[in-house]
């Protein structure tokens, strides 16, 4: 049994591969991995960036597309695929777990960040153009996106809701997910097919809080590095194990809801001083999801430890957080930070990525039209 598989079995923890590429996908690597234990994949626009713009796989495919279309397009269709051929692979997973993983994720253009109905309108046209059942729509957990996400959960929809970063954002998606749910069946929606994970981003947490320490000059500051990012998310999966507990939501689950997972997103260690599995062998317990960079997964197949660590120390975190509330630290100004930030990167990439394929697209017409 591989360390990823363990990861499963005995922590209760899916491990997520946080990257899809063509290359992945038609070279067998994507099912290798499915084999040793990777149990979904997410993807988004800097992925999706890194992969088309860092290889020449996909240039016959573009440049047939672009006869017809334009280059947004193209790349929509070409990301469509790919997540396509993902879902084939996962599908096995997703009916031999009793549809509880083998889900891909496909984000919403990051320009409808701050736009509901537009990223309702999206996630739809996703859902229905793929139309498989492992298939997971990314909305960000954005003041717009919440109201988007309880749209989808209330169609029956599966979401993945992303970049959340504050306990408070976070209590709101999981209202939007029962209430979605409570919506779906009072139409008499199939609620055991519908499933939700809520992406908490967490390493970045580290780098603002960290940097915000060191910048207030204060040298006996310095013990509270690098432990904001951990003790937030312990506090969320307390609040995970609260809400989907008790009279309100045990009348759904009788009726086959799931709960939303928590996912422990951006679990590479951004900081070389900290231990490279600093996000995962910390918040390791039942019913998370942990999407890890190839990287992250190469070092915990490696190196990692299985042992359930999620709800342990949770008073010691909120004294943590205390603590950094008296230094000064305003974590909903950290969170208001990370998700603009978090927008504006996957904007830039996306921006990025189709700039870079304008540029492709015009040296593939001048050299099928070369000027004479």
């Amino acid at each position: 049994m591989t360390l990823l598989h363990q990861l499963f079995n005995e922590g209760g923890q899916s491990p997520w591969i946080d990257n899809l590429s063509r290359d992945a996908v038609r070279s067998g690597r994507l099912a290798n991995m499915v084999d040793e234990g990777i149990r979904g994949v997410t993807s988004n626009p800097t992925i999706f960036q890194k992969a088309m713009t860092g290889t020449d796989v996909y240039t016959a495919d573009f440049a047939r597309l672009i006869e017809g279309g334009s280059v947004e397009q193209a790349f929509w269709e070409m990301a469509t695929a790919d997540v396509t051929a993902a879902l084939e692979i996962l599908h096995p997973l997703y009916e031999q777990s009793g549809t509880g993983d083998g889900f891909v994720s496909l984000e919403v253009s990051p320009r409808l960040a701050y736009d509901t109905d537009r990223t309702v309108r999206d996630a739809r046209h996703f859902h229905e153009t793929i139309d498989m059942p492992n298939l997971m729509v990314k909305i960000p957990a954005t003041e717009a996106g919440v109201p988007a996400v309880r749209q989808m959960i209330s169609e029956g929809r599966n979401i993945n809701v992303t970049l959340i970063f504050s306990l408070e954002r976070y209590e709101a998606v999981i209202e939007a997910y029962i209430s979605g749910l409570e919506a779906l069946a009072a139409s008499g929606g199939d609620l055991s097919r519908t499933h939700s994970v809520a992406s908490f981003f967490v390493s970045r947490v580290d780098t603002e809080v960290d940097r915000r320490l060191d910048r207030s000059g204060r040298p006996e500051l310095a013990s509270l590095r690098g432990k904001a990012a951990v003790a937030q998310a312990k506090l969320a999966y307390r609040l995970f194990e609260s809400r989907f507990s008790g009279e309100r939501w045990q009348a759904l689950a009788e009726r086959g809801a799931h709960p939303q997972r928590p996912l422990w997103a951006s679990t590479s260690t951004k900081n070389p001083a900290y231990p490279d599995l600093l996000y995962v062998g910390t918040l390791i317990g039942p019913h998370t999801v942990n999407t890890m960079p190839d990287a992250t997964v190469d070092a915990f197949k490696d190196h990692g430890v299985v042992a359930r660590s999620v709800d342990q120390d949770v008073d010691q975190a909120q004294a943590h957080l205390d603590d950094l509330a008296e230094a000064g630290i305003d974590m909903a100004d950290v969170a208001r930070q990370l998700e603009e930030e978090g927008v504006s990167s996957f904007s830039k990439s996306f921006d990025e990525l189709l700039q870079a394929l304008e540029d492709k697209a015009n040296d593939l017409r001048s050299r099928e039209h070369p000027a004479s």
